[in-house]
């Protein structure tokens, strides 16, 4: 930063960068523009991530952020006003925030969970989410959103096993493996711009014959074809944990979503409901595999070069839409597992500030 930057600001950035992003990648930067205005320019991955599927997740991660703005602009008394810049690329979605002073604000409850909500990706308890429990989180979501519970041993068998066969998807399609060598952090336990792998919710023995199958994709290829390479991380990663929580869940908008507003709108509404769930003390994970490539299904959209794979999605999209029903799976916006539980002792951390405000924006 090329001079001081104003305290409330700096605090409203500091609480906000806290944001989720898919895979940590923060796709956003700050420009300040004095004081109580600043620009959020937005980018994404689609370039080179088969997951960011016309840069619709990274959308949600904005809007996530620009949620996390507003709630920690409250902090100070502050209504954060959005407005999207228009006629720009969906490339390069960009907003114009103005904090105004708003008498009798109050500080948002969920500010305090800001940098404490994180993924947890290991087992959760199996107890049920209370009424209580999914009132509130019901009555986090603004207008136009609802949820729709996968409870009970069966639905939660079955929501298990799709994550578990998407599993095998992701990690037999060179197209993900890029993704994934690059977004891992090995032997970490916190990471300011990737994934740690102490967070991915492996044993370490399978966190190391991970990262040393993941060197080439020839050895990818040759242990899941001869030695079942998918099976041990799968089960660590995809099955036991979508057996040990107390449900999966689809957040689901009143219509389609179209197109950006309509995403980052989305976000923010997922951002309330995942702070309000650390509120109550449950984890939460995401679990956007299954609708990113029921879409690529439903669109008839290409992603990936290998031959099978397009036939396998094709089957899993249906099992996702069995299990969500056809309609649900066209209006859903995010999906994932939630229980009580302990938070996460490894996770993503952030970028410093310094590196999220563009030079000489302050």
């Amino acid at each position: 930063m090329s001079m001081a930057i104003d305290s409330v600001l700096e605090n409203i950035l500091e609480l906000a960068r806290w944001a989720p992003s898919g895979d940590n990648t923060q796709p956003w930067r700050f420009e300040i523009v004095d004081a109580r205005h600043i620009v959020v320019h937005g980018f994404d991955t689609r370039d080179h991530c088969v997951y960011d599927l016309d840069g619709h997740p990274s959308q949600l991660s904005l809007g996530a952020l620009l949620e996390s703005l507003a709630i920690a602009a409250s902090v100070h008394g502050l209504l954060a006003s959005v407005r999207r810049r228009p006629a720009l690329p969906d490339t390069r979605p960009t907003f114009e925030l103005a904090f105004l002073a708003q008498q009798g604000l109050g500080a948002d409850p969920l500010a305090a969970f800001l940098t404490v909500r994180s993924v947890q990706r290991r087992p959760l308890s199996t107890r049920a989410l209370s009424e209580a429990e999914k009132g509130a989180l019901a009555l986090a979501l603004p207008p136009g959103y609802r949820i729709q519970w996968l409870e009970g041993f069966a639905r939660r068998l079955a929501a298990a096993r799709l994550m578990f066969a998407n599993a095998k998807l992701r990690l037999t399609m060179p197209e993900a493996h890029q993704v994934h060598r690059a977004v891992i952090e090995w032997n970490a336990r916190f990471s300011e711009d990737r994934i740690p792998d102490q967070a991915l919710g492996v044993d370490p023995l399978t966190a190391r014959l991970m990262r040393w199958i993941m060197q080439s994709w020839g050895r990818v290829e040759f242990f899941n074809r001869y030695l079942a390479g998918t099976v041990a991380p799968r089960l660590q990663m995809d099955l036991i944990p979508g057996l040990a929580c107390a449900a999966h869940f689809v957040l689901l908008a009143d219509g389609s979503p179209q197109g950006i507003d309509d995403y980052v709108a989305a976000g923010r509404a997922m951002q309330r409901f995942w702070l309000t769930a650390t509120r109550l003390g449950l984890q939460l994970q995401p679990e956007l595999t299954p609708l990113i490539f029921a879409r690529y299904v439903r669109e008839e959209r290409t992603f990936s070069s290998t031959v099978g794979m397009r036939e396998r999605a094709v089957a899993l999209a249906g099992r996702c839409a069995d299990l969500i029903g056809e309609d649900a799976s066209r209006r859903a916006v995010f999906m994932g597992r939630i229980g009580a539980g302990a938070a996460a002792t490894a996770r993503s951390t952030r970028r410093p500030l310094t590196d999220l405000i563009m030079p000489g924006a302050a």
